[in-house]
């Protein structure tokens, strides 16, 4: 009943942190867009402070959008502001992280760092991980953002860089990934949160107090605005990467994050070029490049093990019946608990993932997702069932050669 109960909750946030996800990535990339989208108005436009505008079609009509340098002739009675998407994004993915991650923290959370040995640690590890993040995020934007930019963008890279690393040593390989694009979303939510509308709200109340606006201010709010632009296919890539083992048990994880997250972000700068005129194609072939040259480096790397492992099979056919044979054996004990049609892990109704394996031929079939999780030590969950390193060894040999 508890696990029936917990699977329904992470069902239902799942889902409503999808939907506001998405209502707060596409208000992300709408507004990007129709800021580097905005001609010079004609200047009667100019005369009533309208810096720039745009006219659209959609939904079976034409748009006019104007952006006011300062304050329009008359304050409209209704002001439409953009913040509930990122807060509700915000406490859906965190309700989302306390269902799966925290109150299972054995199983999804915990990794195999020696100091961080128990749930509790493990949830402590996690909290801090994403409050230091934040925290030396904003030192550096309001330390070094305004007056030395490239310093700011080096420092952006180490802290992101050294998050992948750390993700991996404190957190399960799954984990590891979900907390670096937590990160990431929790400092885009801050730039909301502490940055943008702060700024927007006193632009208004100057607006309303007939002061002098600060155009400085606003800049630096849009800037955070751009950060958040950049850090969303990132985020995306970590919130779905939980399905690829073959990424985050692959024993240089943290390297192939830090290319995957400057890949997609390099990706998404092309875009934004290209809404304002500047059309750079050589930016998505060099995305697509790095990122063929990635998986290629990859798929390489399998081809060289299983050839090394073909050359290098057992000499009798005995041996090789009793290792298949002493594996199902493993099998039994630690996969088909949860692995199977019917399920005797309290924690599952349904095999995960949908893999079942009850024979070698179903295990050779899924052996190249399997493989890394077992290396990883992600599998079987938090070790649940005691497998031994020879064990596990041996599981590994008889894999690699099915």
């Amino acid at each position: 009943m508890e696990a029936l109960i917990i699977d329904s909750l992470s069902l239902l946030i799942r889902w409503l942190h999808l939907i506001t996800g998405i209502a707060w990535i596409g208000a992300s990339f709408y507004f990007v867009w129709l800021d580097n989208s905005l001609e010079t108005p004609p200047q009667w436009k100019k005369d009533k402070g309208v810096s720039g505008d745009l006219w659209a079609f959609h939904g079976g009509g034409i748009y006019e959008v104007a952006k006011y340098s300062s304050s329009p002739e008359q304050m409209p009675k209704y002001l439409h502001w953009f913040k509930w998407e990122a807060y509700s994004t915000f406490i859906t993915g965190a309700l989302l992280l306390i269902v799966v991650y925290y109150l299972r923290a054995d199983l999804y959370l915990m990794g195999s760092h020696p100091l961080i040995d128990t749930p509790i640690k493990s949830i402590i590890a996690s909290l801090s991980f994403l409050l230091a993040g934040v925290v030396s995020y904003e030192i550096l934007i309001r330390s070094l953002a305004k007056n030395n930019p490239r310093i700011f963008l080096t420092g952006l890279i180490i802290l992101i860089a050294f998050s992948c690393w750390l993700s991996t040593q404190w957190f399960s390989p799954r984990a590891s990934y979900l907390h670096v694009g937590a990160l990431m979303a929790c400092v885009m939510v801050n730039n909301v949160f502490l940055g943008i509308i702060p700024t927007q709200k006193r632009f208004i109340q100057a607006i309303e107090g007939g002061k002098k606006t600060n155009s400085d201010e606003m800049a630096f709010a849009k800037r955070r605005s751009i950060h958040n632009n950049y850090f969303t296919l990132p985020v995306l890539f970590c919130m779905i990467s939980n399905h690829y083992s073959f990424l985050y048990g692959h024993s240089y994880n943290w390297q192939i994050l830090i290319w995957i997250i400057a890949i997609t972000a390099y990706a998404r700068h092309f875009f934004n070029l290209r809404h304002r005129g500047l059309i750079k194609p050589h930016i998505l072939i060099v995305a697509m490049g790095l990122a063929l040259t990635l998986f290629a480096a990859l798929a390489w790397e399998i081809t060289l093990k299983n050839t090394s492992l073909n050359s290098n099979t057992l000499d009798s056919v005995e041996p090789k019946l009793t290792q298949k044979n002493q594996t199902l054996e493993l099998m039994t004990t630690h996969c088909t608990v949860c692995h199977a049609n019917t399920t005797t892990y309290a924690g599952f109704n349904a095999p995960p993932a949908g893999l079942v394996f009850e024979n070698l031929e179903q295990l050779k079939h899924a052996k190249d997702i399997v493989l890394p999780a077992i290396k990883s030590n992600y599998m079987p969950l938090a070790n649940l069932t005691q497998l031994t390193d020879e064990e596990r060894q041996r599981m590994i040999e008889v894999l690699e050669a099915l």
